[in-house]
C-alpha cells in the first residue's frame, strides 16, 4: 500500500512539474510576443487592418460570422503600407483579418500585385490566402495559378496546385512551387518544365533567379531543342548570356554528335565548349571518338584542344585504330564552307593500334585535305610481320585505308621471314610503298639503295639464300595473295647469292638495320605506355648540303 501511494506522488509530481514547465514557456512566449508588439509600436507600427471604404456596411449577429462586418460595394482596406479591394468581405476586427470575394486585388507598393477569385487575409501573420485565377505581378515576372499562399513577413509566395511564371521569354511550369519578392529567386518541384525559344528544360527540381536569367535543375533533367539533347544531374543555364554549367556526368547530344563528361561548360555566344573529367566525345557521321581529361572545343572558329589521356578512336574500317598522345589540337580551315579541311596535331609520345597495324612517333599531324596523316621524330610503322621506319612517313589515307606510304630520309623496311633472326630488308633515301585492300601490291626506293632478300622454296617454303644487292633504283611488285612477283633494280652496283648456310655475318643485316619488337603495341591499352628508342638507336641528324654561293663575295677584306 506504501508503495502504491509512493508511485501515486512521483506520477502526479512528475504532471505538477510538466504543467509548471508548460506554463513556464507559455508565459516566456506571451512575453515574446508581448515585447516584440511593443517594439513595432516603438518604431510607429500599426498592425491593424483598416476598413476604408465599403458601399454598405451590417453585421448578422445571428449567422454564420457573428463576429464579422459584413461589407459590400467598393469595398477597400489597407494594412501596413499595403491595399486590398474586393466586390464584397467579412472584416473580423476583432482577429484582425478579412475575407474577401469577388475580383480581389492586393497591391503593394509600386511593384507587386495581386489579383483573384476569393481570399482570406490574416493582419496578425500578414498571409493571404488567394484561391482561384490567381495572377502575382512582381516587377517583369507574372505567376498564374489557382491556389497561393503569400507571406509578406518573409516575402515568399508558393503555391501547391499548379503554376506557371512568366518572365520576358522564359516561362516556367511546375506542380508546386515558391517565388520570393525580396530574392526575386523562385523553386519549382515534381513535373517542371521550362521553355525559352526554342529550348525545353523538363526536371522535377528547378531553381530560378529573374534577376540573373540562371536557372539551376537538379536530379535528372533533360534540355531539349531543335538541333540537341542535353542529359544532365546538376546543371546551371543562363538564359540571356546562352551560357550552360553541367556537373554530376552530363551528355549533349547534337545530330550525329555526343560529348559526355563530370563536367561540361557551353557559350553559344563564343561557340567554346569545355568538358572535364572522362570526357567522351563521339562523331557517329565520321565514325570517331576521341576519350579524354579536359576537352575544349570553338564551333565557331574550329578549333579545339584535349590532354589528359588522350585517345582517339577511327572505326570505320571494321577493326578500330587507337591513337594516344599526350595532346592534341584541331584546326579548322575555311570552315562552313564547301573547301572546308581540318588539321589534327598529335604531339609527344604518339602511339598507334590497330590490329593490321600499329605506329609509334613523337609528334604526328593529320590533314583532311590531301587525307594525309605524317609521322615526325623517329617513326616507326608496322603492318602484319614488317617494319618501317625513317625520318618522315606520310600516310596517305583513302576512307580510312592506307593508300600510300612514303618515308622520307633513311628510309629502312624489313621483314620477319623466321624465328631464326632471318629479315627481308631494304634501306634508301626516300621510299613508297602502294596498298591495295591494305596490303602492298608496289613498291619503290630510290637514293642508294641496298637490299637482302632471302628466296623461299616453293615446294617447303624454307630459305633457300641471303640475295644482296646495291643499285641506285629499285622497285618491288606484290601479287594479291601477297607473295613476292618481281624485283627490278636500275644501275646496280654490286649483288652478290649467299646460301644460307654460307652468308657472311655482315651481310646478315644491313648497317641500318633495327627491329623494334619491344616498342611496337601490342593492344589497344598499351598505347598509353610509352616506349621509345634508346639514345642510340635514334636516327642521327643528317645535314643537308647547303646551295653554293650564286655570286662571289665581293666585300673588300
Amino acid at each position: 500500500m506504501i508503495n502504491n501511494e509512493n508511485r501515486h506522488q512521483k506520477y502526479y509530481g512528475h504532471r505538477i512539474l510538466l504543467v509548471m514547465v508548460l506554463c513556464l514557456f507559455g508565459l516566456s512566449l506571451l512575453g515574446f510576443a508581448a515585447d516584440q508588439k511593443r517594439k513595432r509600436k516603438a518604431q510607429g507600427k500599426d498592425e491593424r487592418v483598416y476598413l476604408i471604404h465599403a458601399d454598405e456596411l451590417k453585421y448578422d449577429i445571428f449567422g454564420n460570422n457573428p463576429d464579422a462586418q459584413i461589407v459590400k460595394g467598393r469595398v477597400s482596406f489597407s494594412h501596413q503600407g499595403s491595399t486590398l479591394t474586393c466586390d464584397s468581405a467579412y472584416f473580423f476586427q476583432e482577429s484582425n483579418s478579412v475575407k474577401a470575394f469577388g475580383h480581389v486585388r492586393f497591391r503593394q507598393g509600386d511593384t507587386l500585385s495581386l489579383t483573384c477569385d476569393h481570399a482570406d487575409y490574416d493582419g496578425v501573420d500578414q498571409m493571404m490566402r488567394a484561391r482561384k485565377d490567381v495572377v502575382l505581378k512582381h516587377r517583369n515576372q507574372t505567376l498564374y495559378t489557382d491556389s497561393l499562399n503569400y507571406d509578406r513577413i518573409y516575402s515568399n509566395a508558393y503555391f501547391f496546385e499548379g503554376g506557371r511564371l512568366v518572365d520576358g521569354k522564359d516561362q516556367l511550369v511546375s506542380d508546386w512551387g515558391e517565388y520570393n519578392t525580396a530574392t526575386r529567386k523562385a523553386t519549382f518541384y515534381y513535373n517542371v518544365q521550362m521553355t525559352n525559344g526554342d529550348r525545353k528544360v523538363t526536371t522535377d527540381t528547378l531553381h530560378y533567379d529573374t534577376r540573373t536569367s540562371v536557372a539551376h535543375v537538379v536530379g535528372p533533367s533533360t534540355v531539349e531543342s531543335n538541333t540537341s539533347t542535353i542529359e544532365t544531374r546538376d546543371g546551371f543555364f543562363n538564359t540571356k548570356t546562352e551560357q550552360a554549367q553541367m556537373f554530376g556526368r552530363s551528355t549533349i547530344v547534337d545530330q550525329q554528335k555526343t560529348i559526355s563528361g563530370d563536367s561540361l561548360f557551353y557559350d553559344d555566344k563564343t561557340g567554346v565548349s569545355e568538358g572535364f573529367g572522362n570526357v567522351i566525345y563521339i562523331d557517329r557521321e565520321n565514325s570517331n571518338e576521341l576519350d579524354c581529361e579536359h576537352l575544349m572545343y570553338n564551333q565557331l572558329t574550329g578549333y579545339g584542344f584535349a590532354t589528359g589521356k588522350a585517345l582517339a578512336k577511327e572505326f570505320s574500317q571494321g577493326d578500330t585504330l587507337f591513337v594516344h598522345a599526350d595532346s592534341l589540337k584541331i584546326y579548322t580551315f575555311h570552315i562552313n564552307t564547301d573547301s572546308v579541311y581540318r588539321k589534327v596535331h598529335c604531339f609527344n609520345k604518339v602511339r598507334a593500334y590497330r590490329p593490321d597495324m600499329q605506329a609509334v612517333c613523337d609528334s604526328l599531324v593529320f590533314n583532311s585535305q590531301d587525307s594525309c596523316m605524317t609521322m615526325y621524330d623517329n617513326p616507326i610503322v608496322w603492318y602484319g610481320t614488317r617494319q618501317l621506319f625513317g625520318e618522315v612517313i606520310k600516310v596517305y589515307m583513302n576512307d580510312s585505308t592506307i593508300r600510300m606510304a612514303h618515308v622520307i630520309g633513311q628510309a629502312f623496311s624489313a621483314e620477319k621471314c623466321d624465328e631464326r633472326d632471318h629479315f627481308n630488308q631494304c634501306s634508301a633515301t626516300e621510299m613508297q610503298a602502294y596498298f591495295e585492300n591494305g596490303f602492298v601490291r608496289y613498291g619503290v626506293a630510290t637514293g642508294n639503295v641496298q637490299t637482302a632478300f632471302y628466296p623461299v622454296d616453293d615446294k617447303d617454303s624454307t630459305l633457300m639464300a641471303l640475295n644482296y644487292a646495291e643499285m641506285d633504283t629499285m622497285k618491288i611488285f606484290f601479287s594479291k595473295e601477297r607473295e613476292l612477283e618481281h624485283i627490278w633494280g636500275s644501275h646496280p652496283k654490286n649483288g652478290t647469292w649467299y646460301p644460307v648456310t654460307q652468308i657472311p655475318p655482315h651481310r646478315k643485316h644491313l648497317p641500318k638495320f633495327a627491329w623494334f619488337e619491344r616498342i611496337r603495341p601490342v593492344s589497344r591499352d598499351d598505347v598509353f605506355v610509352w616506349r621509345g628508342k634508346k639514345e642510340d638507336e635514334k636516327l642521327k641528324i643528317v645535314e643537308r648540303h647547303a646551295a653554293p654561293l650564286q655570286k662571289f663575295n665581293t666585300d673588300e677584306k
